[in-house]
């Protein structure tokens, strides 16, 4: 069964919004464990407009599942990550300013920064995952800067569906970065609707990250069905 990690930064986002401490990140994330996802991952920007790297701190001691810090691997990122140590370090090619991930790594243009930015959280334990588009040549580098996993960029499957065509590029990426010895994740716009055509068609696909449109969903069904209507979609289908 694909693993299910739940992003919390929308949490932190209306947190924000009003100051203060409600909602509280850290135990919302305690309980969307309890409520049965494989994993909680967050996103620390350098505005801190949503989580913050106090926030990261505070998460590690009650995140018992998986822990995936995503972010641009800058020095303060890798500081903090380094000090952290989550089981997985998804790296993201956003520039400051980026309002959302909107684009996968280059990998050919940026190995030799890559390389070394893997080897480094690799010597530390952690495991890496590269955000990527479904291009073989961007698979292929990904594997040879060091990478573990890769997690494919799935906006423009959301932008396509429901037309089956959408999740064809997606399903032949995930096979060839297993080919490679590579993991394979994905996120991005991925929600209740697309969830189950997206985890029927791509083989191999070990994880999703699931944020904005969880959260949103929260509003309506609450968070422990929430959580548990995602985690159906997830299951094996015949």
């Amino acid at each position: 069964m694909t693993r299910l990690s739940v992003n919390v930064n929308k949490i932190a986002t209306l947190r924000n919004a009003r100051g203060g401490g409600l909602p509280d990140v850290v135990r919302a994330a305690v309980r969307i464990q309890e409520f049965g996802a494989h994993g909680i991952t967050v996103h620390p920007r350098p505005d801190a407009r949503h989580i913050t790297y106090d926030d990261v701190r505070a998460l590690r001691p009650v995140v018992h599942t998986e822990f995936n810090v995503e972010g641009y691997p800058s020095r303060d990122f890798l500081d903090l990550v380094l000090e952290v140590r989550p089981d997985q370090v998804t790296l993201v090619p956003d520039p400051p300013d980026a309002l959302t991930s909107n684009a996968g790594w280059d990998t050919v243009r940026h190995a030799a920064f890559l390389q070394e930015v893997v080897m480094e959280l690799r010597q530390a334990g952690m495991r890496t995952s590269l955000f990527l588009e479904t291009a073989p040549r961007l698979a292929d580098a990904a594997a040879a800067v060091g990478a573990d996993r890769i997690e494919l960029y799935t906006e423009p499957f959301a932008a396509g569906f429901p037309d089956p065509a959408a999740v064809e590029p997606f399903a032949r990426a995930a096979a060839y970065a297993h080919g490679l010895g590579l993991g394979v994740n994905a996120g991005h716009d991925l929600n209740a609707e697309n969830l189950p055509a997206f985890v029927h068609a791509v083989p191999h696909l070990a994880e999703v990250s699931i944020g904005h449109a969880l959260i949103s969903d929260a509003l309506y069904w609450g968070l422990e069905a929430t959580v548990k209507r995602y985690l159906d979609c997830l299951q094996p289908r015949g």
